[in-house]
């Protein structure tokens, strides 16, 4: 049960203010990107090898020096669980930029807005703040909170800290701009192949946790792969039609602009109060995404344990 515990402190606590692993391994990777980068992606492509490997490695040995010990092993995948998961830090974040909409500071929320997203906020009104900060709700939900538990059913403790790896080599070089274009280009691939299982789970969990599971669904079905990104847009449309939103449209990153197709274009625009409920709804995926992943990790290992026996008897009736 340490991914309940795990929950529940980032739940309780949120993410560490100091000496957060996750902001470690960022300022690593940075110092390794600076001695090593160079414009071609065979380059890249090792450099994303070393990142990840490092940590799967530390990961793994950390597993294996716990060994069977029950509360060894539940006390490392508590705290691999509370340093991976973000979903308490990504609520607080667009909660404070919605309460200074609501109170009409908008230089506030401009200057808070990049703590969640990449977007250049200086010429974002209200409106459009509110609809960045839902977007980002929606797609940190699978990226901090759903892949995260996902993976850690799937393979422990190694899985979730090699996940978040991943996840953070693509945010700091995955993204495209003339530095980062051939050099972050495997990391970018690589996460967008470990979050399409999380991305999927986080959109069957927003369905599920919709008032209107209807309209979400038919939303997601339909607008769901219209986004440039293969996962992104799966929590995006889902998180659309479950708030009753329009999401999507024009984008502005820094120097680049980008013309998204807009997600369930029959629905209302984002307003300020969209904001809490994205939040609401971010936190009941998350517990859902917990109930779910906890199960299947637990039937992963009746399954597993099941086969030597099954396998032992077969060889005793030979």
């Amino acid at each position: 049960m340490g991914a309940v515990a795990g929950y529940a402190a980032d739940t309780r606590f949120g993410d560490p203010r100091r000496g957060h692993p996750v902001a470690a391994f960022g300022a690593a990777a940075t110092r390794l990107e600076r001695r090593v980068w160079r414009d071609d992606r065979v380059t890249g492509a090792g450099y994303t090898a070393v990142c990840v490997g490092a940590v799967t490695a530390g990961a793994v040995a950390l597993d294996r020096t716990v060994g069977r010990r029950p509360l060894g092993r539940a006390a490392l995948a508590a705290a691999a669980t509370w340093t991976v998961l973000g979903g308490t830090s990504l609520t607080r974040e667009a909660r404070t930029i919605g309460r200074s909409l609501a109170a009409g500071d908008l230089a506030a929320a401009r200057e808070r807005l990049p703590h969640l997203c990449g977007r250049d906020p200086s010429a974002l009104d209200g409106p459009q703040i509110a609809r960045a900060v839902v977007e980002s709700v929606a797609e940190n939900t699978a990226d901090a909170v759903v892949n995260a538990l996902a993976w850690g059913a799937l393979a422990g403790t190694p899985g979730l800290l090699a996940f978040r790896a991943v996840n953070t080599l693509d945010a700091m070089v995955g993204h495209r701009s003339p530095r980062y274009a051939r050099f972050g280009w495997a990391s970018a691939r690589l996460d967008d192949l470990a979050g399409w299982p999380g991305a999927r789970l986080t959109a069957l969990l927003t369905v599920a946790a919709a008032p209107e599971p209807r309209t979400a669904w038919r939303v997601w079905r339909r607008d769901g792969s219209a986004h440039p990104s293969p996962n992104a847009g799966q929590a995006e449309a889902a998180f659309a039609g479950a708030v009753g939103v329009r999401l999507g449209g024009t984008l502005r990153y820094g120097e680049r602009v980008e013309h998204r197709p807009v997600l369930g274009a029959e629905l209302r625009p984002v307003t300020v109060d969209d904001i809490e409920r994205a939040c609401a709804l971010s936190r009941r995926v998350g517990v859902l995404a917990l109930g779910t992943t906890v199960a299947g990790h637990l039937a992963i290992r009746s399954l597993a344990a099941s086969r030597p026996r099954t396998a032992s008897r077969r060889r005793g009736t030979a």
